[in-house]
């Protein structure tokens, strides 16, 4: 009888596990088309992974199995999003049919956060992906290095696994909401260096995105826009590379959602950290960038509209109450919800409860909409030095007291976290700095402004035109000349020689002997 846990039983065994879903991702898989057998495809994705988490326990030690760096990620991107699918199946209580209910009332467990989250957890713990990415960053030798993270830390396969498994906790806090702990998972994690998630280029774009979107949910816009520019400019270096790419449609969807969401920061914190980046976030979005950044009422619907389209798929943590019919005949009698920037009155806790991203929207809708006013009152601000507070209050139509407090708030935003100078710290260190170039003081009465001016740079405008020049200079140096033409060949008429030119004489004259 073959012994199962010899060398070639356990690379079977783990292929047979870890294989399919590589592969299920590159197939365009659609979990929609098998959500009635939800249960056994959850338990059967749970099982497979936790084979790999714990295989210590079934098998005698590490397998001596390499899979490339892409399939790695497919794998733990395809589990996450399974994941991700099925919640959103399951919130949506008015689509499920007598069937569908009952299912879901009688697997109450199917697809839980807390089996997805033990499972990346447990990937990483495995790994020693931590204490690996510490003991490297300290320059510890490789025998330091390999008696720190043990046997199973020491293989590519597993250190790869819990490497990807830290981006994929940091999506699954994303969509789960807590966008300080998804920051919180990636403390080791270093995004300005040669990391290694860099290597994939859809794990590089996803971690910038779901880094930037905590940034934004947090109010550090600074850390965001900076975030959203360094893989915009990566994508646009590398777009010509990545055309052929299976998942180059994906790349381009996750690129175009972050100028959308490096539009909302644009409009509620001015940058000029890259004009060509903005240039072509105007060229996408320039009607809702303009209505924006112009504040008001109409500014409501374009920040809505941006977010909705830009923002993850959120997920509920638990279930709907299928197994209380009570609860769910009151999900089932509300109507319809409106849309958040139109709505005066709070919706019930029925409603919002199957409705994560209209859940985060209104917290974000309720900041933008207590700046709505800053745009207007800085354009006032800027045109003075000195200005009374009550002459400024009949500028605005307003009562002098409240055109104060909206002073005070629009200083108040104008102030945030931000990671400035603290490159080497972790995502959530940082300290406090002014956003705004125009700052105020009250003094009694009066309000005595200053601007700040930042002078043009011309340096860098010479450089980026030298280095256009020089590069268009080096394809046509290096461009091959083209072969002469026949025509080219002819002698031309000033190559021929010329006769000598006699004297003319007139008729009848005597010819010179």
């Amino acid at each position: 009888m073959p012994d199962r846990n010899g060398p070639k039983q356990r690379l079977s065994l783990l292929s047979s596990t870890m294989i399919p879903f590589s592969l299920s991702c590159t197939a365009n898989s659609t979990i929609a088309t098998y959500i009635p057998a939800s249960s056994q495809t959850s338990t059967t994705a749970c099982t497979h992974m936790k084979i790999v988490a714990s295989c210590s326990t079934i098998y005698s030690g590490p397998v001596q199995l390499e899979l490339p760096e892409q399939w790695l990620w497919d794998i733990i991107d395809e589990f996450i999003y399974q994941f991700q699918v099925f919640c959103s199946w399951r919130s949506k209580v008015k689509t499920k049919t007598d069937d569908e209910l009952t299912m879901l009332a009688e697997e109450t467990g199917v697809w839980s956060s807390y089996s997805v989250l033990n499972v990346l957890y447990s990937l990483i713990q495995k790994s020693k992906t931590n204490e690996y990415i510490i003991a490297h960053q300290e320059g510890k030798s490789s025998e330091e290095i390999l008696k720190i993270v043990g046997d199973y830390g020491s293989k590519p396969l597993y250190r790869m696994l819990g490497y990807f498994s830290i981006i994929g906790l940091l999506r699954v806090h994303v969509l789960l909401g807590d966008f300080t702990l998804a920051l919180k998972v990636m403390d080791n994690v270093e995004l300005n260096q040669k990391s290694p998630f860099t290597r994939v280029t859809a794990c590089h774009v996803q971690t910038y995105y779901y880094v930037g979107f905590c940034y934004l949910m947090l109010r550090r816009y600074p850390d965001a826009i900076r975030t959203f520019v360094t893989i915009l400019n990566f994508v646009q270096r590398m777009k010509q590379y990545h055309t052929r790419s299976y998942q180059y449609d994906q790349i381009s969807k996750t690129a175009d959602r972050m100028y959308a969401l490096y539009a909302i920061c644009h409009a509620l914190s001015p940058s000029r950290l890259d004009d060509n980046i903005t240039n072509t976030t105007k060229e996408r979005y320039g009607e809702q960038l303009s209505r924006m950044s112009r504040g008001g009422e109409d500014a409501l619907p374009a920040f809505e509209e941006l977010f909705l389209y830009a923002c993850p798929k959120f997920i509920n943590a638990n279930s709907p109450p299928y197994n209380d019919p009570v609860a769910i005949a009151q999900i089932l009698s509300v109507s319809p919800t409106t849309s958040p920037s139109q709505r005066t009155v709070e919706l019930p806790t029925s409603a919002t409860h199957t409705d994560p991203a209209h859940r985060h929207l209104r917290l974000f809708l309720s900041d933008v909409t207590a700046q709505s006013q800053v745009p207007t009152l800085r354009s006032f601000l800027k045109l003075y030095t000195s200005l009374g507070s009550k002459k400024l209050a009949n500028f605005l139509d307003a009562e002098e007291e409240e055109v104060v407090q909206e002073m005070m708030l629009m200083k108040q935003s104008s102030r945030c976290i931000s990671r400035v100078g603290t490159e080497k710290g972790n995502l959530l260190d940082g300290e406090t700095i002014t956003t705004s170039d125009l700052n105020f003081i009250i003094e009694k009465s009066m309000v005595h402004i200053v601007e700040s001016t930042v002078g043009r740079r011309y340096a860098g405008w010479f450089i980026k035109n030298t280095e256009r020049t020089q590069r268009i200079f080096d394809d046509l140096k290096s461009t091959p000349l083209p072969a002469p033409t026949k025509a080219a060949l002819l002698p031309t008429p000033a190559e021929v020689p010329a006769k000598i030119a006699k004297p003319k004489l007139a008729w009848g004259g005597a010819k010179a002997v």
